[in-house]
């Protein structure tokens, strides 16, 4: 059995293996993307074993380093473990100040690590590294996805709120844990469903247990997961994320119709949606860019100027294609504009008549604290702008957000009662701090 966690985002370059053979825990982790980290020759070298957890770091607190990566694993007076997470934890800074008033050491500068010690500190107490588990949730606030491994036991367990996704697969007598379910469909694995927000699932010996958080709390998946964390073959809380992009376009075919020659994506992030409007709107698709495939996700990038020059590489206009056209130009979000702003510049230079601007989601206009790396609204585009001065910043001829009435509207479709909409609306499924900086456990001392 084995778990997985972080499966589609590598850009960040840090990953991790860790193998339980027997119950002794071996692991290895590096920076760069998974290819470069587990070569041929590192992955023959690893030993055998009949548990093991992976993971991808997409960093929202601490920095891209070594010493960041996960899994994280531990060895304490009652046994080893290893864990992964995925998400974020708001209230991080104070747990670790508590742990390290009362003696904590740190070695990281990630929010993984004051989960570690919180579970060493309930595991001492209790019968099982289950309920101490269940005795962390109690004093962990915000969004964690996570699997841990135990000599003997793989658990995977899932905030109250069920911020960032998990689902359970089986392959053969084999148990997988995944953040998306296209892990599971890479690997052959039948999926089961997913973990339950709050809910603690345990495995030992091919046997399923699962304890669910007792304390009635509001959820709230985050709705960007659908938006463009994902990847469009997930399948997330019974909906296809490749199914709600489509359905946004539609949507916003129908929400403010302009005339057009031909309806564009900014690929990939904007395709599934661009097709969705194309259907509704009987506006035919074409592509406009081709994308180098070489080029990972540039969002996720750690500065604005790599995200420009990257954006530069990744896409080259198909002039014969835009030249005299009025172009509908569908992408998934905006967040800081300043690629699609370069994106429509591009455009106009290879002749395209118009361009009008479609965004599958709301305008962005808060922080996220619950593992998306948005952590500054002045960095946002749509802080304190009009959707006209937004236009007119990007040099397109008209711009439109998804609305929110029909975000939701979409999102019945879900098996989840409700989602975290807080970047769009400024409101949240739980309390939230005053701020949350990525590099909180890394500030220089103030002169």
């Amino acid at each position: 059995m084995w778990g997985y966690q972080d499966f589609n985002i590598e850009e960040k370059k840090v990953a991790g293996i860790a193998i339980n053979t027997d119950g002794v825990i071996s692991y290895h982790k590096d920076q760069g993307l998974v290819s470069e980290v587990f070569t041929n020759e590192v992955l023959d070298n690893m030993p055998a074993g009949n548990m093991a957890i992976g993971h991808v770091r997409y960093s929202t607190t601490g920095a891209s380093k070594k010493e960041n990566a996960q899994p994280m694993v531990i060895r304490h007076k009652k046994g080893n473990l290893a864990i992964a997470h995925n998400g974020n934890i708001t209230n991080a800074i104070d747990l670790k100040q508590e742990l390290e008033d009362n003696g904590a050491i740190f070695t990281t500068t990630n929010d993984t690590e004051v989960i570690c010690h919180i579970i060493v500190r309930e595991r001492l107490k209790a019968k099982s590294t289950e309920e101490a588990v269940l005795n962390t949730m109690k004093v962990l606030k915000g969004a964690y996805s996570l699997v841990i491994m135990s000599p003997q036991k793989l658990i995977a367990c899932r905030d109250p709120q069920g911020f960032r996704p998990l689902c359970m697969g089986r392959l053969g007598d084999d148990i997988i844990f995944a953040s998306e379910s296209c892990a599971l469909d890479i690997c052959g694995a039948e999926f089961i469903r997913d973990v339950r927000p709050g809910e603690i699932v345990i495995v030992k010996d091919g046997i399923i247990e699962s304890i669910d958080y007792d304390r009635k709390e509001k959820k709230g998946m985050c709705v960007f997961e659908y938006i463009y964390i994902s990847r469009p073959d997930s399948i997330l809380e019974g909906m296809s994320v490749h199914e709600f992009r489509e359905k946004s376009g539609r949507y916003l075919a129908k929400q403010n119709p302009v005339d057009a020659d031909i309806v564009a994506a900014v690929p990939d992030s904007g395709t599934d949606a661009a097709l969705g409007y194309s259907k509704e709107s009987k506006i035919p698709y074409d592509l406009v860019f081709t994308k180098s495939k070489y080029i990972g996700r540039t969002f996720i990038q750690n500065t604005q100027n790599k995200r420009k020059k990257l954006v530069a590489l990744k896409l080259n206009p198909l002039k014969n294609i835009i030249r005299g056209k009025k172009i509908i130009l569908i992408d998934d979000s905006i967040v800081r504009g300043t690629t699609l702003t370069g994106i429509v510049k591009t455009l106009r230079k290879a002749g395209a008549k118009e361009v009008h601007l479609r965004i599958a989601s709301p305008a962005f206009l808060d922080i996220c604290y619950f593992g998306v790396d948005i952590d500054n609204k002045e960095n946002l585009i749509a802080n304190g702008r009009t959707v006209d001065e937004i236009r007119e910043i990007i040099g397109a001829d008209t711009l439109e957000y998804l609305s929110i009435e029909n975000l939701k509207e979409i999102l019945k479709d879900c098996n989840m009662e409700d989602f975290c909409m807080g970047c769009f609306t400024g409101k949240y499924p739980i309390k939230v701090p005053k701020e949350i900086k990525k590099d909180r456990f890394e500030e220089k001392i103030k002169k």
